[in-house]
C-alpha cells in the first residue's frame, strides 16, 4: 500500500498541471507547464462550443502533426531519385511492414489538412472573425491575411508532395500544375523553370520538390502557425468573445459586510464602497485546464482515427513508373486545382484564327483576383462590431452569399473535374464508359 500511495504521489506531482485540483492550481498550471503557457488562464464557454469553430483550426494542427509523424518514417525509406523513387514507394506498399499504412495515412492527412484548412477560412469569413472587436490592440485582419498564407502553405506542401512517389499520376499531374503556372506573364516561363530546375520534368524537380517539402515548406508553416496562435491571444482570442463582452450587462452587486472604524469605535454598517456594480465574467468562463485541454485531446483522438479510419478504406494509389513518352488521356492536375483546370478549359474561346489563353485568365488573372480581393476585404469591410463572431450576421448577408457562391463554384467545379471528365476533357456522366483511347507515344 506504501508503494502505491508513493505511486500516486509522484503521478500527481508530474502531472498535476493537466489535472488541476483546484482555481488555483488550474491557474498555476498555464504559467508552470511549457506546453499549456499559451493558452490564457480562463476560456469563454463560447470559444468551447462544438458550433462555433467547429475546432477546424485543432484538427489543422493535429493533421500537420501526423504528417510530420509519418514523414518522418517515410524519410527513412524514401529515396528521391528518378532511378529509385517510384521502387522505394513500391516497397512501402507491398515490402515494408504497414508501410502502406504510413503511406496512406500520410496521403489522407495531406488531402484533409487540404479540405479542413480550406473550412476554417470559409468559417472565418462567414463569421466575420477577421474584423477587430472592441480588444485594445487587435489586428484580426492581419492574422487573416496569415491564415491564407497558410492555405497557400499547405496547397504547396500538399503540391510538392505529389510528385514523390514518380508514378504516372504524380508525374503528369505536376505536368498540368506546372503549365497551368507558366502561363503567368512576365514570370511564369522563369517561375517554372526555376521550380523543375530546367525546362522538363527530372531528377532536378524531383530533388527540389523533395527539399521544398520535408524542409523548407514545413519550417515556414510551423512559423506561421506559431505566430498565428500568439496573434489570437494578443487578438483577445476568438472573435466570439468580443460578442459575448457586448453582451454583457452591469449587474448590481451586493455590498460587502465589513467594519468600519470611527472616532466613536466601530460601527456595522457597510464600507464606503457599498454600491458597486461590475458584469460577471467568471460565469461566462471557465478554467482552460481541464476543460479547454479535454477539448483538444478529444479532437485530437477523433483526427486521428479518422485518418486512419480512411486509410484503412481508401488505399493510396500507385500508378505505372512514369514515363515522359506515355501522355494519359485525360491528364489532370492534383484535385485541389481540378477547379483551375476546369476554369482554364471554359476561358480558352477560339475566335477564327485568334484564340482566348484559357490558362492565363482561368489559371492565373482570376486566382489572382480573387487572392487580393481576400486580402483586401478585411479592410473593405464596414459591418458593425455586433457581426463580429456572429454567424450570418444579417448585415453582411450580401458579402457572406457572394462568398459562399464562390466557394460552391469552387468545390462544384473540383467535383467536375474530379468525376465527370473524361478522354480530351470531355463531359461523361459516371455511369457512362469512357471510348477505347489510344496511348500517345
Amino acid at each position: 500500500m506504501q508503494l502505491i500511495e508513493s505511486a500516486r504521489k509522484i503521478t500527481r506531482r508530474l502531472l498535476w498541471t493537466w489535472k488541476p485540483g483546484s482555481e488555483k492550481e488550474a491557474g498555476d498550471a498555464v504559467v508552470k507547464n511549457l506546453l499549456l503557457h499559451w493558452f490564457p488562464n480562463r476560456t469563454s464557454l463560447g470559444s468551447l462550443s462544438w458550433g462555433y469553430s467547429f475546432w477546424l483550426g485543432t484538427m489543422a494542427f493535429v493533421l500537420f502533426l501526423v504528417l510530420v509523424l509519418t514523414g518522418i518514417i517515410l524519410m527513412f525509406l524514401y529515396v528521391p531519385s528518378v532511378e529509385r523513387a517510384y521502387g522505394s514507394i513500391k516497397d512501402l506498399e507491398f515490402v515494408v511492414s504497414f508501410g502502406w499504412l504510413m503511406r496512406g495515412a500520410h496521403r489522407i492527412a495531406a488531402h484533409l489538412m487540404v479540405a479542413v484548412v480550406f473550412l476554417h477560412m470559409v468559417r472565418v469569413f462567414l463569421t466575420g472573425a477577421y474584423k477587430n472587436g472592441s480588444s485594445v490592440g487587435a489586428n484580426r485582419p492581419l492574422n487573416w491575411i496569415v491564415g491564407l498564407g497558410l492555405l497557400v502553405l499547405t496547397l504547396l506542401l500538399s503540391f510538392t508532395g505529389y510528385l514523390l512517389p514518380w508514378d504516372q499520376l504524380a508525374y503528369w499531374a505536376i505536368t498540368v500544375g506546372t503549365n497551368i503556372a507558366s502561363a503567368a506573364p512576365l514570370v511564369g516561363k522563369g517561375m517554372r523553370f526555376i521550380l523543375l530546375g530546367g525546362n522538363e520534368i527530372g531528377q532536378n524537380t524531383l530533388i527540389r520538390f523533395y527539399v521544398l517539402h520535408v524542409f523548407f515548406l514545413p519550417m515556414v508553416l510551423l512559423f506561421l502557425f506559431a505566430y498565428h496562435m500568439w496573434r489570437i491571444r494578443k487578438d483577445g482570442g476568438l472573435a466570439v468573445t468580443d460578442h459575448e463582452a457586448l453582451d454583457q450587462r452591469l449587474e448590481e452587486t451586493a455590498p460587502v459586510r465589513t467594519k468600519t472604524y470611527s472616532l466613536l469605535g466601530i460601527t456595522g454598517s457597510g464600507s464606503v464602497h457599498v454600491q458597486n456594480r461590475m458584469v460577471d465574467e467568471e460565469r461566462n468562463s471557465v478554467a482552460s485546464v481541464p476543460h479547454l485541454t479535454r477539448r483538444i485531446w478529444l479532437v485530437t483522438i477523433v483526427t486521428v482515427v479518422a485518418v486512419i479510419g480512411l486509410t484503412l478504406l481508401v488505399r493510396a494509389p500507385l500508378e505505372a513508373p512514369a514515363d515522359p513518352s506515355v501522355t494519359p488521356n485525360p491528364a489532370k492536375a492534383p484535385w485541389y486545382f481540378l477547379w483551375l483546370q476546369e476554369i482554364v478549359t471554359i476561358s480558352t474561346v477560339r475566335l477564327g484564327q485568334l484564340t482566348i489563353n484559357g490558362a492565363l485568365i482561368g489559371g492565373i488573372v482570376l486566382p489572382a483576383v480573387l487572392f487580393i480581393l481576400a486580402l483586401w476585404w478585411p479592410f473593405r469591410d464596414r459591418s458593425g462590431l455586433h457581426t463580429v463572431g456572429i454567424w450570418f450576421a444579417r448585415e453582411r448577408r450580401t458579402q457572406n452569399l457572394v462568398f459562399l457562391c464562390i466557394c460552391v463554384l469552387i468545390v462544384a467545379f473540383t467535383i467536375v473535374g474530379t468525376f465527370f471528365r473524361g478522354p480530351y476533357w470531355t463531359f461523361y456522366w459516371p455511369w457512362e464508359a469512357w471510348p477505347s483511347i489510344p496511348v500517345k507515344f
